[in-house]
């Protein structure tokens, strides 16, 4: 794993390109400790800067930018080609003849653009990435971002120059950074807790989509944008031509795809293990994992010791049962707070996940043996196994057919109750059930299920089963260019919601949370999940195969029993959480009331004061459990001050609030 930046025209600066180049690499050095490097081009007025996390080929043969052989191309990569070796061997075999210097992916990737063209070497190549290639015959610079979205590449316009980088901390070395905030940007994450792609949350700053190429005409200045691998098309041609096997056949092929997407992913000179959090997904990773390998492997997990948030112990209990090499850690609620200062720094733009605590927790665990950890991310987008797509499957059929009056009631009686009294009154009746069959937080769930009663489409039912701000009568703008449960277009709401996760929760939210945390620690972490052929045979499966029994992710779950027995595995599903609701109530509460302070939200002008304030107290009494909300306006404000309260000054004079 690595860090790239660079910048294109600088005839107007009066500094030197190269000393720019390596600030803006050096601003990103976390990404890769193990070597740096810039290239330039004055006659072109380009300038490229790399940070190296040394994984396959740890000799000085990768180090980068990297020239093609023929001198004609340049790159800067960062990420991973799993499948190089093939790619080697079919250049070779086409008789190209190219003096290799080395082993590294970076370099076939490199002669395999040379040679097909970038397009074609992108839709060979199985891996995540993100890259920034100069063509200098042509003048033209490309920017590349794999198919799912694991690695992040921004750009944009600064000054007179075109910039682009791993992270927005790179862009803002560049001598005429401004760095105006985005109030629609602001907006968007108040409601999802992320920025989506392509926004960034700076005006003029964008993000380029999972599954795209960018190429830059320096004669021109003209920019174009390519798609080369599409997710709609890829959900759409699996819905027109479901798979025609049985449910044990769809188990066995989903099987042996993801044992050839883990073949490739454990293979790195340098020590590699796997997060293991107890759950389904990361169970059948390393369950994978250990299949294939001669000796134990090595898996990480965490531990809380507060009840309804601590998987620790499941996980050793998987672990035990496969064999692998194990570390757990249990940290204290002091060692979780001490995370919090640090994330508007790991984190560039505001990002309101709470999960990302206890997320680089376990990447500094797992760094400390190994460089490269595996995770199971990707398990629920692909075989629909989050609590909302259960909710919708459960719930939706019917209400949909009440009339509008009906709905709001069934609502309104139901948040008539707080989630803590509903949780009261049914713990007497939870406790006669298995501690398996309990469900987890029932009163929170309730009141989301409440929440779908007056969707009326696909599109504003997946929102209200995942907006973290209340409708407060302003509304909070939805651009034409996000990702939208309706763009797949299919009759079937479940499958449009698994649309809506894999194109703009996925990337947006899960995989920037763990390449930031990661990245922080120099870890790589790879997801074998998201091998595009695994996710193209996922969408060919009929929902009858992915829901069986009332259960979630039947595929996973069936494959999952053949290596760990059902009772260590089969239970509610918690998700990877801190209890911010309850520290905001009491080790936070003197952290959060300075940055939720009435005279601060009125003196930033971005959201309203009196709503923010009514939460807090709501949050404070036990009334209402708003910490997904107040967590959207506490990670904003510390990114703020992170960053420069002074960004707010320059937005636009118009002062209405964006929440």
């Amino acid at each position: 794993m690595c860090g790239l930046a660079g910048f294109a025209g600088f005839k107007a600066l009066a500094h030197e390109p190269g000393r720019i180049a390596r600030v803006m690499a050096d601003a990103i050095r976390h990404r890769g400790p193990d070597d740096s490097g810039t290239w330039i081009d004055t006659n072109a007025e380009i300038a490229l800067a790399h940070r190296r996390l040394s994984i396959v080929d740890l000799s000085p043969a990768g180090h980068q930018p990297m020239p093609s052989a023929s001198g004609r191309f340049v790159i800067v990569f960062n990420g991973e080609i799993y499948n190089h070796r093939e790619m080697r061997a079919r250049l070779e075999q086409e008789g190209r003849t190219i003096a290799w210097r080395g082993t590294s992916d970076t370099e076939v990737l490199l002669e395999a653009a040379a040679a097909w063209g970038l397009r074609v070497a992108l839709e060979c190549a199985v891996g995540m990435f993100a890259l920034a290639l100069f063509d200098r015959e042509k003048r033209h610079l490309y920017l590349a971002r794999d198919r799912l979205g694991e690695k992040p590449l921004y750009h944009g316009r600064v000054g007179g120059s075109f910039v682009f980088g791993s992270e927005l901390k790179a862009l803002a070395q560049h001598p005429e950074w401004i760095g105006e905030l985005d109030r629609d940007a602001v907006a968007m994450f108040m409601d999802t807790g992320n920025v989506p792609a392509p926004h960034s949350i700076y005006l003029g700053i964008r993000k380029l989509r999972p599954g795209t190429f960018l190429t830059l005409d320096l004669a021109t200045d003209a920019e174009t944008t390519e798609t080369y691998w599409d997710a709609r098309s890829v959900a759409s041609a699996g819905l027109a031509h479901p798979f025609a096997g049985t449910a044990d056949e769809a188990v066995d092929r989903t099987e042996a795809l993801l044992k050839s997407s883990i073949a490739g992913q454990i293979i790195a000179d340098v020590p590699l293990g796997a997060f293991l959090s107890g759950g389904i997904d990361s169970s059948t990773v390393v369950a994978l994992m250990q299949s294939q390998s001669a000796r134990p492997v090595r898996t990480f997990s965490i531990g809380f010791h507060v009840e309804g948030y601590d998987e620790a112990q499941h996980a050793k209990a998987v672990a035990r049962h496969l064999g692998t090499e194990h570390t757990e850690l249990y940290v204290s609620e002091t060692d979780a707070l001490a995370v919090i200062p640090k994330l508007p720094e790991i984190y560039c733009e505001p990002f309101a996940d709470a999960s990302q605590i206890p997320t680089f927790l376990l990447s500094k665990l797992a760094r400390q043996q190994v460089t490269v950890s595996l995770s199971g991310d990707g398990g629920d987008e692909l075989f629909g196994g989050y609590s909302r797509h259960a909710f919708a499957r459960r719930y939706w059929p019917a209400l949909k057919r009440l009339p509008g009056a009906a709905r709001r009631g069934i609502a309104s009686t139901i948040t008539h109750v707080s989630p803590a009294a509903w949780d009261k009154a049914m713990n007497p009746l939870f406790a006669l059930l298995p501690k398996t069959k309990r469900p987890p937080r029932f009163g929170e769930q309730l009141h989301k299920a409440a929440s779908i009663a007056g969707a009326a489409d696909d599109d504003t039912l997946y929102r209200a089963l995942t907006t973290r701000w209340p409708d407060c009568g302003r509304p909070v703008p939805h651009t034409h260019d996000l990702p939208r449960a309706s763009a797949l277009g299919s009759a079937d709401t479940i499958r449009n919601m698994m649309f809506q996760d894999l194109t703009g929760y996925l990337p947006d939210d899960v995989l920037a949370k763990v390449d930031r945390a990661a990245m922080a620690v120099s870890l790589e972490t790879r997801v074998p999940m998201l091998d595009h052929r695994l996710v193209e045979f996922s969408w060919s499966l009929p929902d009858s195969y992915l829901s069986r029994g009332g259960k979630s992710k039947w595929p996973l779950r069936h494959l999952l029993a053949k290596y760990v027995p059902r009772d260590l595995i089969e239970r509610p599903k918690s998700g990877f959480a801190v209890p911010i609701g309850t520290w905001l109530r009491g080790e936070l509460r003197d952290w959060a009331e300075g940055l939720l302070s009435e005279a601060r939200l009125e003196n930033d002008g971005l959201l309203d004061a009196a709503l923010v304030r009514r939460l807090w107290s709501d949050h404070l009494s036990g009334r209402k459990n708003a910490q997904y909300a107040l967590w959207n306006v506490l990670m904003l404000n510390a990114w703020l001050d992170e960053t420069g309260g002074a960004r707010v000054q320059r937005v636009s004079a118009d002062r209405d609030h964006v929440a």
